[in-house]
Protein backbone atom coordinates (compact mmCIF):
# COMPACT_ATOMS: atom_id res chain seq x y z
CA UNK A 1 0.00 0.00 0.00
CA UNK A 2 1.19 3.30 -1.10
CA UNK A 3 1.95 6.13 1.96
CA UNK A 4 -0.41 8.80 1.84
CA UNK A 5 0.48 12.20 1.06
CA UNK A 6 -0.92 14.13 2.87
CA UNK A 7 -0.27 14.29 6.76
CA UNK A 8 -2.19 12.85 9.92
CA UNK A 9 -4.44 15.37 10.31
CA UNK A 10 -5.37 16.51 7.02
CA UNK A 11 -6.51 12.64 6.19
CA UNK A 12 -8.37 11.96 9.43
CA UNK A 13 -9.97 15.38 8.02
CA UNK A 14 -10.97 14.23 4.89
CA UNK A 15 -11.96 10.85 5.97
CA UNK A 16 -14.57 12.32 8.81
CA UNK A 17 -15.76 15.06 5.70
CA UNK A 18 -16.47 12.30 3.47
CA UNK A 19 -17.72 9.76 6.23
CA UNK A 20 -20.00 12.84 7.57
CA UNK A 21 -21.62 13.77 3.82
CA UNK A 22 -22.39 9.97 3.24
CA UNK A 23 -25.95 9.06 3.05
CA UNK A 24 -27.81 7.15 5.81
CA UNK A 25 -24.97 8.07 8.13
CA UNK A 26 -26.22 10.49 11.18
CA UNK A 27 -23.90 13.30 10.00
CA UNK A 28 -22.05 13.20 13.28
CA UNK A 29 -18.12 12.23 14.48
CA UNK A 30 -17.36 10.81 17.60
CA UNK A 31 -13.91 10.11 19.49
CA UNK A 32 -14.33 6.45 17.66
CA UNK A 33 -15.11 7.64 14.37
CA UNK A 34 -11.34 9.73 14.61
CA UNK A 35 -9.57 6.70 16.27
CA UNK A 36 -10.74 4.49 12.94
CA UNK A 37 -9.50 7.26 10.64
CA UNK A 38 -6.16 7.49 11.81
CA UNK A 39 -6.06 3.11 12.04
CA UNK A 40 -6.62 3.83 8.43
CA UNK A 41 -4.07 6.44 8.58
CA UNK A 42 -1.44 4.12 10.36
CA UNK A 43 -2.02 1.81 7.59
CA UNK A 44 -1.69 3.80 4.62
CA UNK A 45 -4.96 2.97 3.17
CA UNK A 46 -5.50 5.78 0.15
CA UNK A 47 -8.33 8.26 0.37
CA UNK A 48 -9.84 7.05 -2.77
CA UNK A 49 -10.45 3.40 -1.59
CA UNK A 50 -12.04 4.92 1.25
CA UNK A 51 -14.45 7.07 -0.58
CA UNK A 52 -15.26 4.32 -3.14
CA UNK A 53 -15.95 1.98 0.10
CA UNK A 54 -18.34 4.49 1.28
CA UNK A 55 -20.20 4.98 -2.47
CA UNK A 56 -20.13 0.76 -2.86
CA UNK A 57 -21.86 0.62 1.09
CA UNK A 58 -23.67 3.16 0.13
CA UNK A 59 -25.48 1.78 -3.14
CA UNK A 60 -25.88 -1.56 -1.57
CA UNK A 61 -27.52 -0.20 0.85
CA UNK A 62 -29.88 2.19 -1.72
CA UNK A 63 -30.59 -0.95 -4.54
CA UNK A 64 -32.86 -3.32 -1.92
CA UNK A 65 -35.98 -5.21 -2.92
CA UNK A 66 -38.82 -2.73 -2.40
CA UNK A 67 -40.54 -4.92 0.05
CA UNK A 68 -37.15 -5.20 1.77
CA UNK A 69 -36.89 -4.18 5.62
CA UNK A 70 -35.88 -0.61 6.24
CA UNK A 71 -31.80 -0.54 7.37
CA UNK A 72 -31.11 1.74 10.33
CA UNK A 73 -28.83 4.79 10.17
CA UNK A 74 -25.00 3.91 10.12
CA UNK A 75 -23.43 5.44 13.32
CA UNK A 76 -19.85 4.73 13.03
CA UNK A 77 -17.16 4.79 10.35
CA UNK A 78 -16.51 1.26 11.86
CA UNK A 79 -19.69 0.10 9.66
CA UNK A 80 -17.57 0.81 6.55
CA UNK A 81 -14.35 -1.09 7.44
CA UNK A 82 -15.15 -4.43 5.87
CA UNK A 83 -16.26 -2.73 2.92
CA UNK A 84 -12.55 -0.88 2.63
CA UNK A 85 -11.09 -3.98 3.23
CA UNK A 86 -13.16 -5.17 0.23
CA UNK A 87 -12.23 -2.60 -2.25
CA UNK A 88 -8.80 -2.85 -0.71
CA UNK A 89 -8.71 -6.29 -2.22
CA UNK A 90 -10.66 -5.72 -5.56
CA UNK A 91 -9.10 -5.51 -8.87
CA UNK A 92 -12.84 -3.25 -10.13
CA UNK A 93 -11.55 -0.51 -11.99
CA UNK A 94 -12.17 3.42 -10.94
CA UNK A 95 -14.82 4.00 -13.94
CA UNK A 96 -17.06 1.28 -11.57
CA UNK A 97 -17.24 3.55 -8.39
CA UNK A 98 -17.27 6.61 -10.62
CA UNK A 99 -20.67 4.85 -12.08
CA UNK A 100 -21.52 4.06 -8.47
CA UNK A 101 -21.35 7.78 -7.65
CA UNK A 102 -23.13 8.91 -10.72
CA UNK A 103 -26.47 6.90 -10.21
CA UNK A 104 -26.82 7.77 -5.93
CA UNK A 105 -28.74 10.66 -6.88
CA UNK A 106 -31.16 8.72 -8.37
CA UNK A 107 -31.12 5.84 -6.25
CA UNK A 108 -31.31 8.17 -3.01
CA UNK A 109 -34.52 9.86 -5.17
CA UNK A 110 -35.98 7.00 -5.51
CA UNK A 111 -35.61 6.03 -1.88
CA UNK A 112 -36.79 9.05 -0.26
CA UNK A 113 -40.03 8.56 -3.30
CA UNK A 114 -40.50 5.43 -1.73
CA UNK A 115 -41.33 6.78 1.70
Amino acid sequence: MAENLIDCKEYIRQVLAAYRATPQTTGRVHATDRRVAVQLYERGVPLRAIENALVLATARRLVRPADALPLGTIRSLAYFVPVIEEVLETKVGQDYFDYLRFRLPHWLSKTSAAR
